[in-house]
């Protein structure tokens, strides 16, 4: 711990262990340790991914600006091959290379399994650029190093637990991250991680029940409550529980006393976009909703944001927005090039970010068979964009719904049928089956 004394040492150590369980508090304790040890090379790191981790543009530019100044101040010669690892994956993250940034760190952990920040940030990484496979292995090729006792072994578990989840291995997802939860009940990534699990296999009373029992750890105290929350409202939703899940949303996704935070605003555009493509009253609660993501002024920063702020514009009837924010990251992109490496968003933006907001503009203007045009080439490609299966299933649900409007009754079901293969036990593909099966019948095209 190059330049860090003892005293901010043990802010960094406090720090780490907020991280690792999604507490504000990781936040204070970097800040405390920089106060101690300003020069600091690993407080200066932790500080830079803290302000890239929540994918708030105006929060990752103060990190850079912070960031910058540290490599002024301290020669990357007299740190430690780790900590110089370390400052290259953060600086190729601040400079907008989410992918470079986390091969950097897998490279770290091949030597230093250990390294629980990297695996954390790396985790993170592999997220938001949709890497299913690496979720899985950077966790678990690094696992097996690790102390069965370590007071952090079952955090990791509950990393893997989601890496496991998203790369298809539901089982074996649910089972590790059950014991993760039982070996620290405040694991809110654990949690997030059986949560997923029991989506992604139609188990939602499963997951209601799950969720029930663990209200106390979970649904406050951290910044991964509005998510977890999320996913229970959309186990309501599935079980046709409308009024629940807009009560869950009042009380815990987006209310007056909400932060504003893109993740949050997230949450909340996915959420009513479900309850808009199943044709539910959702009251003044998109215009609402318009007017935060109209508040955050958002350059081209994420495109995972992006399409969600489009799906708030056009909820809200507000098309003129949506088409302002994709004319502006058109002309973002025409002034990069989009398949720069050394740019991850340009890539996002131009092949997945801006024909998804096209597409969810034409679904707003009825255009139903331009949407189907649009999504369709793309919709084995939406995790280039981050998020998980869950999150990218609302894209999913566009395209069927579209498809339907559209009469494209073949297309339909097949699409269906890959759904109910996948997931019979899902209310939302009997459902959709069942609408198919009447429009077939008719013949009729709306």
């Amino acid at each position: 711990m190059t330049y860090t004394d003892a005293d901010a040492v043990r802010h960094y150590e406090q720090a780490l262990d907020n991280l690792l369980f999604f507490r504000a508090e990781a936040a204070t304790e970097v800040g405390a340790a920089l106060d101690v040890s300003p020069r600091s090379a690993m407080g200066n790191v932790f500080r830079a991914y803290l302000g890239l981790l929540g994918t708030e543009e105006k929060d990752a530019a103060e990190a850079a600006t912070a960031f910058g100044t540290f490599r002024r101040d301290v020669s990357p010669a007299g740190l430690t091959p780790r900590e110089r690892m370390h400052v290259e994956a953060a600086s190729a993250w601040l400079d907008g290379d989410m992918h470079e940034a986390g091969r950097i760190l897998a490279g770290l952990v091949v030597t230093y399994p250990k390294d629980a920040l990297a695996l954390a940030v790396g985790h993170q990484i592999d997220f938001f650029t949709g890497d299913a496979v690496l979720l899985r292995d950077r966790i678990g090729g690094a696992l097996s190093a690790w102390d069965r006792d370590d007071a952090h072994y079952g955090l990791l578990q509950g990393m893997y637990a989601f890496g496991l989840e998203e790369a298809g291995h539901y089982d074996l997802a649910e089972r590790v991250g059950l014991e993760a939860v039982e070996r620290n009940a405040r694991d809110v990534w654990g949690i997030h991680a059986v949560v997923h699990s029991y989506e992604m296999q139609g188990r939602h009373e499963d997951g209601i029940r799950y969720l029930d029992a663990r209200t106390d750890h979970w649904a406050t105290g951290n910044y991964l409550n509005v998510h977890n929350w999320w996913h229970y409202a959309l186990y309501l939703l599935e079980t046709g529980r409308t009024d629940q899940v807009l009560a869950v949303y009042d009380a815990a996704i987006h209310h007056d006393g909400s932060s504003g935070a893109a993740m949050e605003l997230l949450d909340a555009a996915a959420l009513l976009w479900r309850l808009h493509l199943a044709g539910a009253d959702t009251g003044e609660r998109w215009p609402a909703l318009a007017d935060a993501w109209a508040r955050r002024n958002d350059g081209a920063h994420y495109a995972f944001n992006d399409v969600h702020a489009v799906m708030a514009y056009v909820g809200a009837d507000r098309l003129s927005d949506a088409q302002k924010l994709i004319r502006e990251r058109e002309s973002w992109v025409r002034t990069v090039d989009p398949r720069h490496p050394g740019l991850s968003n340009a890539a996002m933006t131009a092949d997945i970010g801006l024909p998804v907001c096209r597409a969810l503009v034409a679904y707003g203007q009825r255009r139903y068979a331009e949407t189907v045009d649009l999504l369709l080439p793309l919709r084995r490609r939406f995790q280039d964009f981050g998020g998980s299966h869950a999150q990218r299933d609302a894209l999913q649900k566009t395209l069927v719904e579209a498809t339907l409007h559209a009469g494209y009754h073949d297309l339909g079901r097949t699409l269906l049928s890959e759904r109910i293969n996948l997931r019979a036990r899902c209310p939302y593909n009997q459902d959709a089956l069942a609408r198919l099966t009447r429009r077939t019948s008719t013949a009729g095209v709306d």
